[in-house]
């Protein structure tokens, strides 16, 4: 796991390169190479975990010097990938040197073969072209910016790029994509010309006429139904098993992340089982006495899989400090409370190890949301039930309940899952920032279009886009950045490919049935854990700060939004974002709009 940086015709030194060090501090390189009239500059930091010598390093090139390739990520079937590469003298063990050789064979789109979490960038030289890879899923983000002037930058993180243009713009129209969503999905972020790589995309630049082109390496995956249940369980439990066991791949010590769930604790299990040493384990909870604390519950998880395990217990005193640091590492604004937690549990697991493996991916795949759920009984019930739980849903001031009851009743499944995806209304998002459309319906459409959700049935494509657009540019990015900010590599056995094209085949009711969610992943976890695990209800790597908000803590930052002459409020009306923390302190749920609204403000504060 690594970081990189590259550009064409836009030099840049190591102080550039020295501000992805934490992602890479085992060793670092820039090397610079011609075609033509362009000069192309590559860096590289270098997190060592498989193949820990020499024979690892990047800038990597193939012996001819025809391919060079910066690649961030782990590509878990390289040895298998290998055996197509007989004729070549491989110089190491390392998975980079594997993929500069199969793509030098097989061409960039032999990147549909790799199964792993990944983003590179490739340079041909024969065909004089830059490639910018991102995975399947997105685990491993990759920004860039493009100009007319031919100069092109791109980099794992935005903080390069921002330190060579020295001043970023906000996007007023992206701010209000983040506002309904709570993220901004690629290509989009809240900078102005700072764009991602879609998951499962190709940016592709020809150095001879310096022009750009951007295509995808998705396979729609059709539902069939050639397994029974019982036969589907057996299956998929094959190749959850497989998945854990091929990313165990590494030189150096592997660690898990334990929740009180299911989801880790059945990664935990199988990697246990295939490791020769006792597994370490990390959890972290809180000082409250909070529902949302698994300390108890992730103890007797670690109990029953006899791990190495260790407690992390945070309380809101450094709120404050952290959540500004938080804002910083992550680069971009979300609304997503639980990257508190994750800081303080890589800040731990640092003292110990370089890789962890965590049960993150599950839901989307397998139908682990309550709007999976809401999804199927929209194409179940007419629109008028759900317009009449409206007054029921505002009383309970529950934000999901209100959310559902404003979504289900719409028949298109675009404006129906935009509306239920929302975090602030359009009539708020106007009131805040003056913008009263988004382009998020658009974003959606992507996705909708290019996997043919309008041949699934409503939940299956709604469980298609999110493992491909919510997952990878909210959770998985924000995991990324806060662990590779510690020096961690988190790996994600949940979005192995092969795992992810079998449970996209199933019909949805082998994942969703009689009010039962994640159903093949229960029946076969039943097979290896206790009932105990299986049947705790989801509680969600979440943080108290519902609690906190209403508080002194609430109050404090009620009074410095009074106070405070930022620039944040030549977008945003003091009054709107004011009358967010007035909802929330009379019972309405709005902890997410305000850590968004608050991971804005500390943006324009930087």
């Amino acid at each position: 796991m690594c970081g990189i940086l590259g550009s064409i015709n836009l030099a840049f030194g190591e102080d550039t390169l020295e501000t992805i060090y934490h992602r890479g501090p085992d060793s670092g390189a820039i090397k610079s190479f011609t075609i033509g009239d362009n000069t192309i500059y590559l860096g590289h930091r270098r997190l060592a975990i498989v193949e820990l010598t020499e024979a690892g390093y990047q800038p990597m090139s193939t012996k001819q010097q025809d391919f060079v390739i910066v690649f961030n990520g782990e590509i878990y079937n390289h040895l298998e990938l290998r055996d197509k590469l007989k004729e070549i003298e491989f110089k190491g063990n390392s998975d980079t040197e594997t993929i500069l050789y199969y793509l030098a064979k097989f061409g960039i789109k032999g990147v549909k073969d790799f199964n792993g979490i990944f983003s590179f960038c490739l340079l041909d030289r024969i065909n004089q072209k830059i490639y910018l890879v991102r995975d399947h899923f997105g685990v491993k983000p990759l920004y860039y910016f493009l100009n007319e002037a031919k100069e092109l930058m791109f980099s794992s993180e935005i903080r390069p790029l921002r330190h060579y243009k020295r001043k970023l713009t906000i996007d007023k129209e992206n701010i209000a994509e983040l506002l309904k969503l709570r993220y901004n999905p690629a290509p989009d972020t809240v900078y102005e010309g700072i764009l991602k790589v879609r998951p499962g995309h190709i940016l592709e630049y020809n150095l001879k006429d310096n022009t750009s082109s951007i295509c995808n390496y998705i396979d729609p995956i059709q539902i069939t139904k050639d397994y029974s249940f019982s036969q589907a369980v057996d299956k998929y439990g094959q190749l959850f098993e497989a998945a854990v066991q091929r990313q165990l791949m590494s030189d150096v010590e592997i660690g898990t992340l334990l929740s009180g769930g299911i989801d880790s604790a059945l990664v935990t299990y199988f990697a246990q089982k295939h490791s020769k040493n006792k597994i370490k384990t990390y959890t972290v909870g809180f000082e409250e006495n909070e529902f949302a604390n698994e300390i108890e519950d992730a103890q007797k998880s670690a109990d029953f899989l006899n791990t190495d395990h260790h407690n992390i217990i945070i309380s809101s005193n450094n709120f404050k400090k952290v959540f500004e640091e938080t804002c910083r590492i992550v680069e971009e604004p979300l609304g997503t409370t639980s990257i508190l937690p994750m800081y303080y549990l890589n800040e731990a697991i640092s003292k110990d190890l370089k890789v962890v493996l965590t049960g993150q991916g599950a839901d989307e795949p397998l139908g682990g949301y309550t709007r999976y759920k809401g999804e199927i009984l929209a194409h179940k019930y007419p629109s008028f039930m759900f317009q009449l739980a409206g007054p029921i849903a505002n009383y309970t001031k529950k934000e999901k309940w209100i959310r559902a009851a404003q979504s289900l009743s719409i028949k298109d499944d675009i404006k129906r899952w935009e509306n239920i995806y929302s975090l602030f209304t359009d009539k708020e998002i106007a009131s805040l920032i003056g913008i009263k459309d988004s382009k998020s319906y658009d974003k959606i459409a992507y996705y909708y279009n290019l996997l043919n959700c309008k041949e699934k049935r409503g939940v299956e494509g709604m469980m298609a886009v999110d493992l491909r657009m919510n997952l990878a540019d909210d959770l998985l990015m924000y995991t990324d950045k806060v662990s590779m900010n510690f020096t961690i590599e988190t790996r994600v056995p949940m979005l192995d490919t092969e795992l992810i094209r079998f449970l996209e085949s199933l019909p949805y009711d082998y994942k969703i049935a009689d009010g039962e969610t994640k159903k093949i992943h229960k029946a076969f976890a039943r097979e290896v854990l206790p009932e105990e695990i299986i049947n705790r209800p989801k509680k969600g790597f979440m943080s108290p700060t519902e609690k906190w908000f209403r508080e002194e803590l609430g109050e404090y930052y009620i009074q410095m939004i009074k106070e405070s002459n930022s620039t944040y409020f030549e977008v945003f009306s003091k009054n709107a974002v004011l009358d967010i923390f007035e909802q929330h302190k009379k019972g309405f749920n709005r902890e997410k709009q305000i850590f968004t609204l608050l991971s804005m403000y500390y943006l324009f504060t930087e």
